[in-house]
């Protein structure tokens, strides 16, 4: 997913407790530096601050980086002469998204004996059903006189 210009992350969406692996091909990329650290964040303090060397592929520079609950990620790029890519001066900062928890309904009461009751009266169900089943085969026979045992014949 391409956040911003020449900024690709392996997700649609960032979340927290997740690994993030970033991609940069922007202008130190371009510049053919041979390292590039990626200096980040996060919330509006820039809480947990650390610098991370990329890694240098084909696809551009690379990391992965394990994001931690809070609000935003925010983060910049130096290379190894002290050259940064900082989004002219307003970093790069993106919102992590925490999912909707009011949706989730949690059942605290349940247990196993719920479980097993509502598969003893699936079994029952089934069972019940059956039985109309061979009911409503087997009585127009009988009372027809048209049921016949199989007799085993030998020969």
């Amino acid at each position: 997913m391409e956040l911003v210009k020449n900024i690709f992350f392996n997700t649609d969406k960032l979340t927290p407790n997740i690994i993030v692996k970033i991609s940069y091909i922007g202008k130190l990329f371009q510049n053919n530096s041979e390292s590039v650290y990626i200096h980040y964040g996060f919330d509006n303090d820039w809480k947990n601050v650390a610098d991370i060397e990329m890694k240098k592929t084909e696809l551009g520079f690379q990391a992965e980086i394990q994001l931690i609950d809070s609000n935003t990620f925010n983060f910049c790029f130096k290379n190894e002469k002290g050259d940064w890519d900082n989004n002219n001066n307003q970093n790069f900062i993106f919102e992590i998204e925490h999912p909707e928890t009011s949706l989730i309904l949690v059942n605290t009461n349940s247990s196993i004996s719920n479980i097993k009751r509502l598969r003893k009266s699936y079994i029952l169900k089934k069972k019940l059903k059956l039985s109309i089943y061979k009911i409503l085969t087997y009585l127009p026979k009988l009372i027809t006189g048209n049921y016949k045992k199989k007799s085993k014949n030998n020969t």
